[in-house]
């Protein structure tokens, strides 16, 4: 269509380009309303036919360096969640955390029977008389989507656990947790059958990005520092979150004369504004 520009999103697949979708990625990131305006329109002008979305990502991200170091590092979140591997600092340890801050007790990594074979569950989280039964599934790719089989194989193995009568009276449901996007089908099986999902703006409003802002539950990969050494210090300690470091701070770790440490601390302070 003359005078629109069509760009490629992360599955390949052609989308009109949004000056809008710019404006607000800025904004929610804490930019102003001017600086995203800036934004949206530098990026409107340099914009063409054929534009991948991770180009125009990282024209956003330059333009929020020069101005913001806290709003860059929250745009940074999707990598960051990219960056939660299988080791050490594993995307089964952060949900964890994100269900800790909720108020539940949790537990990773369990063997639990059903009536007709016996599961590894990734987490079992429980508050009062209600328990989750917990599966992460981690893409390291950004297109990675949470599809049909997936939700399939997560329902039969829950109703098996609970035929299985293991936790009595308590009401027991499953929640199916990842770190991107969950396509159209997934989402209308797992709501017929009643199970809870998080994922990548999913539930509307209240999806894992949405829970990691509203309550500062950043895991250490967003930081610029956060690499090497570091990393396998700090996973040792089973340190997921970045308040985790600014608490280390104040409980007088000896970390916090280490160069690498001061500098995590600083990056810190600044996301968190403390």
């Amino acid at each position: 269509m003359p005078g629109k520009i069509f760009i490629k999103n992360i599955q390949g697949e052609k989308e009109l380009f949004s000056l809008g979708k710019v404006f607000r990625s800025a904004k929610r990131v804490g930019a102003s309303d001017q600086e995203a305006k800036k934004i949206a329109a530098v990026v409107e002008r340099e914009a063409y036919s054929g534009m991948k979305t991770t180009e125009i990502f990282q024209k956003v991200r330059e333009m929020l360096e020069k101005k913001d170091p806290k709003a860059v590092m929250r745009f940074n979140l999707r990598e960051a969640m990219r960056k939660l591997g299988p080791t050490g600092y594993s995307f089964e340890k952060y949900a964890g955390e994100i269900f800790k801050s909720m108020g539940y007790k949790v537990k990773l990594n369990l063997f639990i029977p059903g009536k007709c074979a016996t599961y590894e569950i990734d987490f079992l989280a429980e508050k009062d008389n209600f328990i989750y039964i917990g599966e992460c599934k981690y893409h390291k790719l950004p297109e990675g989507k949470v599809d049909l089989q997936v939700a399939l194989a997560n329902c039969a193995r829950f109703h098996d656990i609970l035929a299985a009568g293991k936790f009595g009276s308590k009401e027991v449901k499953s929640i199916l947790v990842t770190n991107t996007k969950l396509t159209a089908e997934a989402i209308k099986f797992s709501e017929c059958k009643d199970i809870d999902l998080l994922g990548w703006r999913y539930p509307a409003e209240q999806g894992l990005e949405y829970l990691i802002e509203s309550r500062n539950l950043y895991p250490l990969t967003i930081l610029p520092s956060f690499s090497g050494r570091l990393s396998e210090s700090l996973s040792g300690q089973k340190t997921m979150l970045v308040k985790n470091i600014l608490e280390m701070r104040d409980a007088g770790s000896s970390q916090t004369y280490d160069k690498g440490f001061s500098s995590l601390v600083k990056e810190a302070e600044i996301l968190l504004g403390k």
